[in-house]
């Protein structure tokens, strides 16, 4: 009887691992479709995009525009939804002067492609130097929420915005993972590792971290923990006391600190 536990348990737990395996990039990102004739809606003046990456596919975004704009923000959304939804979220920083340039990573909306780390760090590039083409680069600010962070650092790292802005960051995915399921050799069943805390190394912009204390999905210790292994000489960690992962725009520190960033 105790042999046929241990091997149930066993075996149950062999299936585990191998759903963590197999299906990680489900668990990952989550995308919603949008059919390529969607027609976006907004009520923020903007234009459609469409850039082209190097292995052929093609990204999405929306592009909000200002009358005489302070700068721009490039914002990396979350792993959820699509552009019909991140428009809308994102349109908030034109009231600010700002205009605003926000993508679907590849599988999200309408934009297509293969899902790779190295792919999506090159499609976040991509974005990047298309602003240049009509942005001073210190007029540039990137922003990035949750899994669009790690994309957001990247940029930050290799070029010279005026500011990076992280919402509820992670210190890496494997300490995530780690946390939510300590269970199991979470180092050697991810391919992905988006080391946010190793391409925080390069940044060298100002820094300005937002965390919600309640944050059930991206613990506010690794955001506190990414903030702190940061070596910009100006930063600013804003903890949101009560804020949980999705709703620190419910709080009225996070539009005081937002007016002053970008007034």
């Amino acid at each position: 009887m105790v042999k046929k536990v241990i091997f149930a348990v066993l075996l149950l737990y062999t299936m585990l691992i191998a759903s963590i395996t197999i299906f990680q990039e489900k668990l990952i990102f989550l995308p919603t479709d949008l059919p390529q004739e969607y027609a976006y809606s907004f009520t923020q003046p903007f234009e459609e995009v469409n850039l082209t990456a190097k292995d052929g596919a093609i990204l999405n975004a929306i592009h909000f525009k200002t009358e005489h704009p302070k700068g721009v923000i490039l914002y990396f959304h979350g792993n959820s939804g699509d552009l019909s939804r991140w428009g809308e979220i994102t349109s908030y920083f034109t009231q600010f002067g700002y205009d605003v340039l926000v993508m679907d990573y590849r599988t999200y909306g309408k934009s297509s492609g293969k899902l790779s780390e190295e792919a999506l760090y090159e499609d976040a590039q991509l974005f990047y130097t298309y602003l240049l083409e009509n942005y001073a680069e210190s007029s540039i600010l990137v922003y990035g929420r949750s899994l669009g962070t790690t994309f957001a650092t990247a940029v930050a790292a290799t070029n010279h915005p005026k500011m990076l802005i992280l919402e509820t960051p992670f210190y890496n995915l494997h300490s995530v993972a780690k946390k939510r399921f300590p269970i199991f050799p979470i180092d050697y069943l991810l391919k992905y590792s988006f080391e946010t805390n190793q391409l925080m190394q390069q940044v060298d912009c100002d820094l300005v971290v937002f965390h919600g204390t309640e944050d059930k999905v991206v613990p506010f210790a690794s955001g506190k923990r990414l903030f702190d292994s940061a070596p910009s000489i100006q930063k600013e960690f804003i903890k949101i006391s009560g804020a949980e992962h999705n709703n620190l725009i419910d709080f009225e520190l996070y539009h005081t600190v937002i007016k002053r960033l970008l007034q």
